[in-house]
C-alpha cells in the first residue's frame, strides 16, 4: 500500500496543484463534474482562517502536499514554529522548494502513523486533503490527537462518502484504485461520532463531498 501510494503521488506530481487551485479549463471541468463544483480554493480558505494571523506557537502541517495552498500562510507566521510532514518524497520537495526563504518552516519526510513529535507538543495540528488518502485512518487520528496539547486545535478537510454518488463513484472505482485515496471512507455521521469522542468543541461544516472542520482538544 505504501509503494502504491507512492507512485501515485509521484505520477500526478506535474498535475496536482493544477487539480486542486482548478487553474485549467479541464481541471475546473473534472470538479463541476465529479465534484459537485466544490471549490477546493474556498475551502481552504476556510480552514486556514481557522489560524490567527498572530500565531506564534508550534504547527504541525500533515500532509503539507506541495504546500500551494499555505506557503503565503505560513511565510506571514514568522514567529511561528512551522512543522510540514509529508509521506510522499515528491511531494515535500515542491513543499521544500515554496518554502526554502522561510527559517521558521521546517519539511521532513514522514508517516501520520508515526509521528515523530513528542507528546502535546503541538498547539496546532493541520490536516489537509490528507485523511481520504491515508491508509491507517485510526493510527492517524490517535496520533494528530497525541501530539496536540490539551486546548490544541486539529484543524482538517477531505472526503467524505455518501453525500454526493458521482463523486463516491470517482472515489471508490479510479482514485482509490490509483492509490491517492485509501479506503474505508467515513460518513459525515460516522465522522462525528470519532471527533466527539476525541474533542471537547467541534465546528463542524460540509461543502459537496469535502468536510472541513476545527476541534478543540
Amino acid at each position: 500500500m505504501a509503494d502504491k501510494i507512492q507512485t501515485a503521488y509521484h505520477d500526478s506530481k506535474d498535475i496536482y496543484d493544477d487539480v486542486l487551485t482548478q487553474g485549467s479549463f479541464f481541471s475546473r471541468l473534472y470538479i463541476k463534474l465529479f465534484w459537485s463544483g466544490t471549490d477546493d480554493n474556498e475551502i481552504a480558505r476556510k480552514v486556514l482562517a481557522y489560524i490567527p494571523d498572530d500565531f506564534s506557537g508550534v504547527l504541525l502541517d500533515v500532509p503539507v502536499g506541495t504546500a500551494v495552498f499555505t506557503k503565503e500562510k505560513w511565510r506571514s507566521l514568522s514567529n511561528a514554529t512551522i512543522i510540514c510532514l509529508d509521506y510522499s518524497e515528491d511531494m515535500i520537495a515542491q513543499a521544500k522548494a515554496r518554502v526554502a526563504d522561510c527559517s521558521h518552516v521546517s519539511c521532513i519526510q514522514g508517516d501520520v502513523g508515526q509521528l515523530p513529535l513528542e507528546d502535546g507538543s503541538c498547539d496546532i495540528v493541520l490536516s489537509m486533503n490528507g485523511f481520504h488518502a491515508f491508509p491507517d485512518k485510526k493510527k492517524a487520528f490517535l496520533e494528530t490527537w497525541r501530539v496536540l496539547k490539551p486546548g490544541g486545535r486539529f484543524i482538517a478537510c477531505f472526503y467524505i462518502r455518501g453525500e454526493a454518488a458521482i463523486t463516491d463513484w470517482l472515489v471508490k472505482n479510479i482514485l482509490s484504485k490509483k492509490g491517492w485515496f485509501t479506503p474505508p471512507f467515513q460518513t459525515k455521521s460516522e465522522l462525528k461520532a470519532v471527533l466527539e469522542q476525541m474533542y471537547q468543541k467541534i465546528d463542524f461544516h460540509t461543502d459537496g463531498s469535502m468536510v472541513y472542520f476545527e476541534c478543540v482538544k
